[in-house]
């Protein structure tokens, strides 16, 4: 089975996501649509089997925005960044994103960053 790639555009979802980490974490992956990087490491994602929020940054840039903002995390893309309990829990950008630290981190109970 591949990840669930759901792609979202609006702040109401964002905080939706937030909540629904509190009874599992949450996976959002910033996209770009003309870098070659984002797209390599989109299918690198893909083989997580999980559901992965994306965030096309060209069209979703408030989103990304409150996003860093949220998390304290600065923006780059591509960039992974997982979220639990309301608080990040992993991130990663461009190469360092890989389905097996993305897999680890979603079986493991609790992570510091």
């Amino acid at each position: 089975m591949a990840a669930k790639f759901r792609e979202f555009y609006e702040l109401t979802k964002l905080d939706e996501l937030f909540s629904e980490s509190h009874q599992k974490p949450v996976v959002f992956f910033k996209h770009s649509i003309t870098c070659p990087i984002s797209r390599n490491v989109f299918t690198e994602v893909a083989d997580v089997e999980y559901d992965i929020w994306v965030m096309v940054v060209q069209d979703a840039q408030k989103v990304s925005n409150e996003l860093a903002k949220r998390t304290g995390i600065k923006h780059e893309s591509p960039q992974t960044i997982i979220v639990r309990d309301g608080k990040p829990v992993y991130h990663a950008s461009h190469y360092e994103t890989t389905a097996e630290k993305i897999t680890n981190i979603l079986n493991t109970e609790k992570v510091e960053l």
